[in-house]
């Protein structure tokens, strides 16, 4: 599809991953509507971007953002499925000296999980619904999953989430097919935004040191895969490692 063609969603697209792609997108002529739980954070987007309070984790929000996002753009088209959290830590760890144990939170694995995987889900199934009942076609989601899919120590809840999204990216191409939408994933590597700014510098000397090409990507590497999926009409199902080459 062409940009200028898209009526299209972004989630968690108030700083960040989401809010350069919703810049993007508008700048291409695009129509864009933003969610993010951060109210404050979205008036910071250019005039003619529609934004409103999104939570993703809870159906009733996701259910009336869809419909509102729909009103505003005139119908949909399109999705980037970006919003995200990370709630990181091990599943059981073992405190050297007084070897007493701690265990990974039932509330940070439901909290990861609400937004990374529930909340991805019902953005499409909202998505989805909405098109098939106007009629629209076509239609492109990009799901935003992760490289840590593969499995990454301290990350359980993370790692489910978007193991699972991946997953489902092509279970959902093969279901919306007869409806003429496709369904795609991008899986970022370590990416500059402020969910990984907090990082001290010797976890960041360690991560870079194990990419071969040297440095932690940036938002515009991942948007130039975003924009690859939503123009080409032939890819479908599948999920892109941006990475810069980084193996655990």
């Amino acid at each position: 599809m062409k940009l200028e063609e898209l009526k299209i969603m972004v989630t968690g697209g108030a700083s960040g991953m989401g809010a350069h792609f919703a810049r993007k997108l508008h700048e291409a002529g695009a129509r864009v509507a933003v969610g993010d739980v951060n109210e404050a954070m979205l008036t910071e987007l250019p005039a003619g971007i529609a934004r409103r309070k999104l939570d993703v984790s809870r159906e009733d929000d996701v259910v009336s953002f869809v419909e509102w996002a729909a009103g505003e753009l005139g119908g949909l088209n399109g999705l980037v499925n970006n919003a995200g959290i990370l709630r990181d830590g091990l599943l059981v760890k073992q405190d050297r000296e007084t070897k007493a144990i701690k265990k990974l939170s039932i509330e940070d694995w439901n909290a990861v999980i609400g937004v990374n995987l529930t909340g991805a889900t019902l953005m499409v199934r909202e998505l989805a619904a909405a098109m098939v009942t106007a009629g629209t076609r076509p239609g492109v989601i990009v799901n935003m999953s992760s490289i840590s899919r593969h499995g990454n120590r301290g990350q359980s809840n993370y790692v489910a989430a978007k193991a699972a999204l991946a997953s489902n990216t092509l279970t959902w191409a093969r279901e919306f097919a007869q409806f003429g939408i496709r369904v795609t994933a991008i899986a970022p590597g370590m990416i500059e935004t402020p969910m990984t700014k907090g990082m001290n510098q010797k976890a960041r000397d360690a991560v870079v040191a194990n990419i071969p090409v040297g440095r932690i990507g940036t938002t515009e590497d991942i948007w130039t895969a975003v924009k690859f999926a939503l123009e080409c009409d032939y890819f479908n199902a599948r999920t892109i490692d941006v990475d810069g080459g980084l193996s655990f």
